[in-house]
């Protein structure tokens, strides 16, 4: 991080993004349509996400002990959600979460149906830069209307 620069909470850091980006993608909707629009937003945040996951895993290593301490823990900081463990062993780490502060905030700002391509989609490219050896399972989430969102982190085979 640099210097003079503060650490903010990842759901305050998406609040931000999302007040800047869906005026954005809104207008560029508009302009080019929704479908150019969100194949672009899709591609552009996988890549970001990928990029960010690589970088946190060059500080912190990376393995499925750093992405629970320095990734899974961070998610749900400031009670951004609530989860009930399902497995937690070497080899996987699954949970689902059943309140999503991220999904409300979407929502309250008007861009709930966005939601996905902003936030949830960013997931499985994170973890891709963060461990190539990692995988991400998920069926459902709470921001497309899911009971709640299970994810499964594991080793792949």
């Amino acid at each position: 991080m640099r210097e003079n620069f503060k650490e903010i909470p990842l759901l305050q850091q998406r609040e931000i993004e999302a007040k800047a980006m869906g005026p954005l993608i809104r207008a560029f909707c508009r302009e080019f349509g929704e479908e150019r629009t969100y194949e672009v937003v899709r591609r552009t945040l996988k890549e970001v996400s990928r990029q960010t996951g690589k970088e946190l895993s060059e500080r912190c290593g990376g393995g499925l002990d750093s992405l629970r301490k320095n990734c899974i823990s961070r998610w749900g900081e400031g009670g951004a959600q609530k989860s009930t463990p399902k497995e937690d062993s070497a080899d996987c780490c699954s949970f689902d979460v059943t309140y999503c502060a991220f999904a409300e905030i979407y929502r309250e700002l008007g861009y709930g149906d966005i939601g996905t391509i902003i936030s949830c989609e960013r997931d499985e490219a994170f973890l891709n830069g963060f461990d190539e050896n990692l995988e991400l399972v998920r069926s459902k989430t709470l921001m497309e209307g899911g009971d709640c969102c299970d994810f499964c982190y594991r080793r792949k085979k």
